[in-house]
This record gives structure tokens, C-alpha cells and sequence, in this order.
């Protein structure tokens, strides 16, 4: 399966039922990859996901979802700026697992969304991820991030850390 039988689009406040689905499924699939738990995001009400699902068109934040031909929920990857100085910042980062792989192209078609955005917000889109989670750190290394030497605490797990990686990017021509 290829992108073209994909349609890759912002997610808007209307949306809120698929990506709490797409969440919960994410959150079961990776849970390292996660800064909630299953009980966490079950606790959320309608509101919480609505403005979830908002994040997809506001100035500072960008949400894509990648929609397979029979309207199923096949990804998800958003970006904002938490900070000025830091710029963009890479998060909620899911692929289900059919849709996985360079052959695919579904998690290249997404980032290729975010990374235009963040192109245009700092130049420079920052991510974390898992210690544990070699396999993610390795396809974002493929995809030119590099990681920076600094770190941050699992929110979850005080003990573990997120390493973080940040990828440098051209802003998109006018």
C-alpha cells in the first residue's frame, strides 16, 4: 500500500472521537512512547479531546492525521512550539503497525507535513523519545535527526529518560 490511497490532512475539533481512538490504540501499541497512560487519556473529556483535535489548525501547532480509503484512522504526528527558544517540537508521533515501513510511506508523508510547518516556526523541529526506544530512534535518525547529547525525564517513569534528537530544517519557498 502506497500514500496516494492516503489522504493526509490537519485534524479539526470535529475529529475528536477518531483521535481519542487513534490515542488509545497508540497508547496500548507504545506505551514508552507516551506521556499519558491509558487510564490518563480514558479520564478526558469531551473537551480535552476537542482541543486536541483543534491543535491541527491553530498558529502555533500542527496536528495531520493519515486516513486510509475506508475512512479508518491510520496515523497521527503534530508539532508546537512549547517555547520560542527551543522552536517546534515533534510529538504525538504514531503509525499503525500495517501502515509501517519505507515502502508504506505513510510516517515519511506525515513528517513531510509537519516538517513544512515547523520550516516556517524556527527552522528547527526537536523531538524526545524513549531511551529503551532504539527502534524509533533509529528510523528518526534515518529521516537526518541527530541526536543532541541532551535529555529529559520520562514523565512516567522518573527512573528512565527521553533522549532528544533535532533535525534541521529549510523554510518552504514562498
Amino acid at each position: 500500500m502506497k500514500t496516494e490511497k492516503l489522504v493526509i490532512r490537519p485534524t479539526t475539533e470535529a475529529d475528536w472521537l477518531k483521535i481519542r481512538d487513534l490515542r488509545l490504540k497508540m497508547i496500548n501499541d507504545t506505551p514508552i512512547a507516551c506521556a499519558e497512560t491509558e487510564a490518563d487519556a480514558l479520564a478526558h473529556d469531551e473537551t480535552e479531546w476537542r482541543r486536541r483535535g483543534a491543535q491541527g489548525s491553530r498558529e502555533s501547532s500542527i496536528t495531520v492525521a493519515a486516513i486510509d480509503e475506508y475512512g479508518n484512522w491510520v496515523g497521527t504526528m503534530g508539532s508546537y512550539i512549547a517555547e520560542p527558544s527551543v522552536g517546534p517540537l515533534l510529538v504525538g508521533v504514531y503509525v499503525s503497525p500495517e501502515f509501517r515501513g519505507t515502502d508504506v510511506g505513510v510516517t515519511d508523508t506525515l513528517l513531510s507535513a509537519v516538517e513544512e510547518w515547523a520550516s516556517n516556526n524556527g527552522g528547527r523541529l526537536t523531538l524526545h523519545v524513549h531511551e529503551d526506544n532504539v527502534k524509533a530512534q533509529r528510523a528518526y535518525s534515518k529521516r537526518g535527526f541527530e541526536f543532541t547529547g541532551h535529555s529529559v525525564e520520562y514523565s512516567l517513569d522518573p527512573s528512565s529518560r527521553e533522549v532528544e534528537m533535532t533535525k534541521e530544517l529549510i523554510p518552504a519557498a514562498a
